[in-house]
């Protein structure tokens, strides 16, 4: 009986080193994840797992515009070959129609894929900016020595792509036109046209409807690639969330 009542005390203190209150470290880190000192290592890490993902957008977007190309530049010369030997006889067009519409569907493939890569490379952004007002948050007035945006809604992420605003319709579908999927688009409009112009030629051998039915195909494919952007790019905006927007007032 002597023996039992020090060992019970003794596991006493030992409990209350398990089971008491939380050291103040790890209240900081419950109330402030930021104050977890292991924070800026995770935050790290994250940055740049997010950089390996956008430059893997890239090199796929510039890998899938470059076999489109080879592929369409190989069928364009089979077809000046045929039609070298032979001429734009009725034998060769139906050559020429397929080997167009391969080109089509495969650059239609294209300019999809590489909206999906585009709204990836987006998504990366917006995470960059998350972890940039992050660093911003762990150390106040490094707002002066980012470049990049540290906001994670459109304006944000435009500030990364060193634009403040968006533009006006008509700019952005310009600026929408420079770029990959915007090129790779337009040329999938031009195959549209040539097929659309083959297939009118060998309905009615002549000049005037062929370049007639040319003419309303580029702008048929040209409209429906400019609504398919426009439409994913919109959505794009609508469905990503914002957790640091950009403040109104533009000293914060």
């Amino acid at each position: 009986m002597q023996e039992s009542m020090p060992a019970a005390a003794a596991e006493a203190p030992m409990r209350d080193l398990g089971q008491g209150s939380a050291s103040p470290a790890t209240a900081r880190a419950d109330a402030d994840p930021l104050a977890d000192p292991r924070a800026l290592q995770i935050l790290s890490t994250e940055h740049w797992s997010l950089l390996a993902t956008r430059s893997l957008a890239y090199n796929e977007a510039f890998t899938r515009t470059g076999m489109f190309l080879t592929f369409l530049s190989a069928t364009l010369i089979v077809i000046g070959f045929l039609i070298g030997a032979q001429g734009l006889s009725a034998s060769i067009l139906p050559i020429a129609i397929v080997l167009l519409f391969a080109d089509l569907f495969i650059g239609a493939a294209t300019v999809g894929r590489l909206l999906d890569a585009s709204a990836e490379e987006l998504q990366t952004v917006r995470g960059m900016n998350r972890i940039r007002h992050a660093y911003r948050d762990m150390v106040p007035g490094l707002e002066p020595y980012f470049v990049s945006g540290f906001h994670d809604d459109a304006v944000g992420v435009l500030a990364t792509y060193a634009a403040r605003t968006a533009g006006s319709p008509l700019g952005n579908i310009v600026h929408g036109l420079t770029t990959t999927v915007g090129m790779v688009a337009i040329i999938d409009s031009m195959v549209f046209a040539a097929l659309c112009g083959l297939i009118a030629a060998g309905i009615a051998p002549a000049l005037g409807p062929a370049l007639l039915a040319a003419t309303v195909g580029f702008a048929i494919a040209f409209l429906a690639f400019l609504r398919i952007g426009s439409k994913a790019a919109i959505e794009g905006q609508r469905n990503a969330e914002s957790r640091f927007p950009t403040p109104v007032d533009p000293v914060d």
